[in-house]
Order: C-alpha cells, then structure tokens, then sequence
C-alpha cells in the first residue's frame, strides 16, 4: 500500500513537472513568435535560432509579497540608447529564492498606463551576477499586470525573464534596471545571450 502511494505521488510530481516544462515551452514559442510580427523588431525568422535559454527550472517561480508605494513621485528611467521614459515606484516584491531573502521593486511605465490594453501593465527589470556572461550584460525584463496581484502576493517566474531589444540590435530606447533591482546572485533561468551577431 505504501509503495502503490509512493508511486502515485511520484507519477503526479512527474506529471506536474512535464506540465510546467510544457508551460515554458509554449510561453517561449509565442516569445519567439511576437519577433515575427512586431514591425519594430530587430530579429527576422533567421535570427530565432540564436535565442538560447536555461533549461525550466520550478524552482525559479516565486510567490512574493507585495508592498504598495504610496505617492511615489515619477522618475526619469535612463535607457541604453535614446531618450528616457517616466516610471513610478509601484510596489516592493519581496520573496526568498534559494533560500536567500531577496527584494526587488516593480515599475508602472505613466505614458504606457494611458493607453488601452496597457493600463494595468507592470515592469520588473533586473540585474543578476549571470549579466556579461552568460546572460545580457543590461540585464533582463520581465511582464507583470496589477492582476497578477492575488491578496498582496504575485508569482514572480525568472523562467519568463526576457532580453530587451537592445541585446539583438543598437537604436532602441531600453530601461536601464535601476541599481535598487540588482539581485546579488546568479539567476540561471529564462533567456541567456543571444548567441547571433548583433546589428548596429
């Protein structure tokens, strides 16, 4: 009886497992899939084959806390090419990752929040000890909406952290993460260096 539940638990947390690589699957298809028909995109169907990945790791999904900002004055987010855009503090996430207590603040893009579909958007940028090395040296993105929110929490998943578009091709005006999001550890999840020549 013992061995017949062991089984079956084993048999669900494979079956749970596959589910949750099969999610990042098609999560990192309709990425690759989103270059094809943005008309502002830097990479042609040819280019798709040099995006590289870490493999899925659960262990990169967090639950984290939320702490709502209150009358947070907006701020000039300096960008890598370009000219800057006006971001408010949003809300602090605070979670542990590999056992480490860790922070990170989400931001609310003011010209974006003006139009339709946009108005819940939320931006997480980040840095980590993978940037210059196995990853973008400007650090990643990754989406969050305010309806993420369930009751103060929100899922952070590195999984789907994403490159900017400056990491394929220079004139685009991407958010340099602000020093407080710098996370001082290696965040080996979601996509690593473009591994194509990149357009200047």
């Amino acid at each position: 009886m013992k061995y017949l539940f062991t089984l079956l638990l084993l048999t669900s947390l494979n079956c749970f497992g596959q589910s949750y690589q099969a999610q990042i699957a098609e999560h990192r298809k309709k990425y690759m899939d989103y270059f094809l028909t943005d008309q502002n995109s830097p990479l042609k169907k040819d280019n798709l084959q040099f995006l590289r990945f870490y493999d899925a790791d659960s262990t990169y999904r967090v639950t984290a806390k939320e702490e709502v900002l209150l009358n947070e004055p907006g701020f000039i987010m300096p960008v890598f090419s370009g000219t800057g855009r006006e971001y408010i503090r949003y809300a602090t996430l605070k979670f542990t990752l590999k056992g480490q207590p860790m922070q990170l603040t989400v931001y609310r893009n003011i010209g974006l929040s003006k139009i339709a579909g946009y108005k819940d958007y939320l931006f997480l940028p980040f840095t980590d000890e993978t940037n210059g090395n196995e990853t973008y040296t400007g650090g990643r993105y990754i989406d969050l909406r305010e309806g993420d929110f369930k009751g103060n929490t929100v899922v952070i998943d590195f999984n789907k952290a994403y490159n900017p578009y400056c990491a394929f091709s220079g004139g685009y005006a991407c958010p340099k993460p602000p020093d407080e999001n710098h996370l001082a550890t290696a965040i080996q999840a979601g996509e690593k260096q473009f591994a194509g020549e990149k357009k200047h």
